[in-house]
């Protein structure tokens, strides 16, 4: 058993990791700010199936899961650094995981300093405690938005990355040098991970699966961007959450711990496509109200996984259209 801290464990991926390591019999700690980017029932329902009652929840105070023995949430920004260096001292984590970050690339355009207090000073904060109190792998939230302007597809972890078309891109940039510096000086292993346009139960409303599925489900009209001209690596959440879970387990041990994965499908899908998958799944047709390309975006998001192939042998697969069904069952009850 590994004591782990989770940040973002209201979020999406967050909700799900700490679920698999609480079922495997790990001891998780979650934190999360619960901050208003989108609806935040759906964080305290999340946090609800993992046992954190809202009515229990205040600022910086422990609160013991109903469901799980070994599972405890704290409400703390990480910005509150003497916060963050306390629980670090109290807790002594073994394996610290932070999913915690401002998300949202078009968001970034107009609300340029939450991203740098929540993805840089914040990570710095989560970093530094890492480094002081000895803790063994530190593993962190990257995007395949740092890719950028890269016309070279799929993408590699071997691939130069200076050219983001996003402040959102350019923070999660910022996260891999200053891990790698730690690495280098301090010899703290980490790894970071670049997601893949995430999507499944529980997703974000702020993001297109979930946007495109309520709209269709409703009749309302999708905002299709660049006139549908896009592809996107969709990246099915449980796929996500195996690879993250064989990363965890593995720290580095090269002469500086550093190491980067992406966790894509590696099978990008246009974007028209997509949303037909969808109207096939609910037997709606969707009203597309097509528009040109948003600032900050990218024409093509493909993932090359053949460093976590080659490391641990595995490669998500769930299809687009299972991944989709998953999805709409669930959003189905949720709705209801």
């Amino acid at each position: 058993m590994k004591k782990i801290l989770v940040t973002g464990a209201a979020g999406f991926i967050g909700y799900y990791l700490v679920k698999r390591l609480l079922e495997r019999g790990d001891e998780v700690v979650g934190i999360d700010n619960i901050n208003e980017y989108y609806d935040v029932k759906l964080k305290y329902c999340r946090l609800k199936e993992a046992g954190i009652d809202q009515e229990e929840i205040t600022d910086r105070k422990s609160v013991q899961s109903s469901l799980y023995p070994h599972y405890r949430f704290f409400k703390i920004d990480l910005t509150e650094r003497e916060e963050i260096n306390k629980l670090f001292e109290n807790e002594r984590f073994d394996i610290v995981c932070n999913l915690a970050a401002q998300a949202g690339v078009r968001y970034s355009i107009d609300h340029p300093f939450t991203y740098i207090d929540s993805n840089i000073v914040g990570f710095a904060n989560i970093l530094e405690s890492c480094r002081q109190n000895k803790v063994e792998h530190f593993v962190y939230a990257s995007s395949s938005s740092i890719y950028g302007l890269n016309d070279k597809t799929p993408y590699s972890e071997d691939d130069q990355v200076d050219k983001p078309v996003s402040l959102y891109a350019a923070t999660k940039k910022a996260n891999e040098l200053m891990a790698h510096s730690y690495s280098h000086l301090y010899h703290l292993p980490t790894t970071g991970v670049r997601f893949f346009t995430v999507y499944g139960p529980w997703g974000r409303p702020d993001m297109a699966p979930y946007l495109f599925m309520k709209s269709i489900i409703n009749g309302n009209p999708i905002k299709v961007f660049n006139n549908g001209n896009l592809e996107r690596d969709f990246t099915y959440i449980d796929d996500i959450i195996d690879g993250l879970e064989k990363i965890l387990d593995a720290p580095s041990i090269d002469q500086t711990p550093y190491k980067i994965y992406n966790i894509g499908n590696s099978n990008p899908v246009k974007l028209m496509d997509f949303i037909h998958a969808i109207e096939e799944t609910t037997g709606k047709n969707a009203v597309k109200e097509y528009m040109g390309m948003q600032p900050g975006d990218v024409y093509r998001t493909y993932a090359d996984t053949t460093h976590l192939e080659r490391d641990f042998g595995y490669k998500p697969d769930t299809s687009i259209q299972d991944g989709i069904n998953k999805f709409y069952k669930w959003y189905v009850e949720y709705s209801n």
